[in-house]
C-alpha cells in the first residue's frame, strides 16, 4: 500500500489515505504511526482489502515516506 495523504495527524498518530499498487483500490486506514518502522516495514506488508496483495507480494519498490518528526525526537 502506497501512502497518498496523511490526515488528522496528532503527534505521531495519523489516519492515512493509501492506494494499492496492484489494483488501485484506495483505503483510509486509521491508527497509523509516523515513524520509520511503520513506513518501512508495517505498511509495505499491509494487505489490500480488495485484492489481498501487499507491496511486498507485488515485488514493488518501497517508497521512502518522510516523517514529521526526527526518529529520536520526543513529541
Amino acid at each position: 500500500m502506497r501512502l497518498l495523504e496523511k490526515k488528522d495527524q496528532n503527534r505521531r498518530d495519523f489516519t492515512g489515505l493509501y492506494e494499492c499498487e496492484g489494483c488501485g483500490n484506495k483505503e483510509e486506514i486509521k491508527g497509523c504511526y509516523d515513524d520509520r518502522n511503520f513506513h518501512d516495514n508495517v505498511m509495505p506488508n499491509g494487505k489490500c482489502k480488495k485484492c489481498g496483495k501487499s507491496t511486498i507480494d507485488l515485488g514493488r519498490h518501497i517508497e521512502k515516506v518522510s516523517t514529521k518528526y526526527g526518529e529520536f525526537e520526543i513529541v
